[in-house]
């Protein structure tokens, strides 16, 4: 989606500090903050587990039932989510749609393992989920202007990647900004951008771990920047980079890796000053491509996976092309079953160790 999870396609450095989520967070009130506190008096000791955690080297290996595709469970990041997770229950702040480990871990790794910030996260996360509507907003919204959009804003979901994230396609040249907020506003937006957000927690994370076997609770993502120009940043464009900014926070560390294709000369020189701002893991997520980028995809994403103009061998043209097919584990209807099944069964969170009937 425009200005996506990952980025931007006007401003070059949203597009990196927004999709590896180093943007800000979205403060509450200092008052709200100390009364919850209060309430949840974690000791303080727990919150330096991160320090002895960073020494450690660890052989990663595959489980079914592992916080995250290819690592094994560390017992010190199972300690930290204990503490944030006890804390959260008994302040009566973890409702049943977040209470999950691989959740909590996002969120403790989204702060580096320091537990009152994580904290202080988590609180601000409530807060806005509340006074936003996330929970129920797959039901209550309606985003009818959505095949127009798509017209301005080439994007979308298409298939996994050979480890089963889904794999996200971004063709930000092709991108008109003024065009898309003649058919949208930024408020309409900014509540579709929150309901995909949504429902690729809910359904597209959940159906590709059914799929593969093994969690899944990141994305791949491509973003093509072939015609991108910094010359379209108008008022509107930045205020709507202000508030999809605003909105990332509150889904941390959703990116596996990204892959920026088609770039010139122009945005490698600007990469190479926009990566010495950021962290060496965040950095690393970052893969900047010229115009030879097809081997480097396809060493990680099937050529049936991957459209043709990637140098794949799909063209989805009973769905109208690639970008609007939603093409996925996500479509199948045995694995669609499967999920609401879970949901039923009160075992939604145990997507990698469900099994298709």
């Amino acid at each position: 989606m425009f200005f996506y999870s990952y980025g931007n396609s006007s401003n070059i450095y949203t597009l990196f500090f927004s999709s590896l989520h180093l943007d800000k967070d979205l403060e509450v009130s200092d008052e709200e903050c100390t009364h919850l506190y209060c309430k949840m008096n974690v000791e303080n000791t727990s919150s330096k587990i991160s320090h002895s955690r960073d020494k450690k080297i660890r052989q990663k290996t595959i489980f079914l039932d592992s916080p995250t595709l290819g690592e094994a469970q560390d017992s010190e990041e199972a300690e930290a989510v204990n503490v944030i997770r006890q804390a959260l229950i008994v302040n009566n702040m973890l409702p049943a749609i977040l209470d999950d480990y691989h959740m909590i871990l996002k969120y403790l790794k989204a702060r580096n393992f320091n537990i009152e910030d994580t904290k202080n996260m988590w609180i601000n996360m409530l807060k806005w989920r509340k006074d936003f509507g996330a929970d129920t907003i797959l039901e209550d919204y309606k985003f009818n202007e959505l095949n127009e959009v798509l017209q301005y804003v080439p994007q979308g979901y298409h298939g996994i990647d050979k480890e089963g994230r889904p794999v996200y396609i971004e063709r930000l040249g092709q991108v008109d900004p003024k065009k898309l907020l003649s058919v949208t506003t930024i408020e309409r937006y900014v509540k579709y951008y929150v309901q995909d957000y949504e429902r690729t927690l809910s359904l597209r994370f959940p159906a590709c771990s059914i799929a593969t076997g093994k969690r899944v609770v990141s994305n791949t993502t491509i973003i093509d920047v072939q015609g991108v120009g910094l010359w379209n940043l108008t008022k509107p464009v930045i205020e709507l980079i202000r508030r999809l900014q605003q909105v990332n926070t509150n889904y941390p560390d959703t990116l596996c890796q990204m892959f920026i294709i088609n770039a010139g000369q122009g945005f490698k020189m600007l990469w190479n000053t926009v990566q010495s701002f950021l962290e060496p893991k965040a950095k690393s997520k970052v893969h900047v491509l010229g115009t030879k980028f097809k081997s480097t995809l396809l060493e990680v994403i099937d050529a049936s996976e991957l459209p043709e103009f990637l140098g794949g061998c799909c063209n989805c043209a009973e769905k109208g092309g690639c970008m609007r097919s939603d093409k996925g584990p996500w479509k199948d209807p045995h694995v669609m079953k499967a999920i609401q099944v879970a949901k039923q069964n009160d075992s939604f969170q145990d997507w990698d160790q469900l099994r298709m009937e």
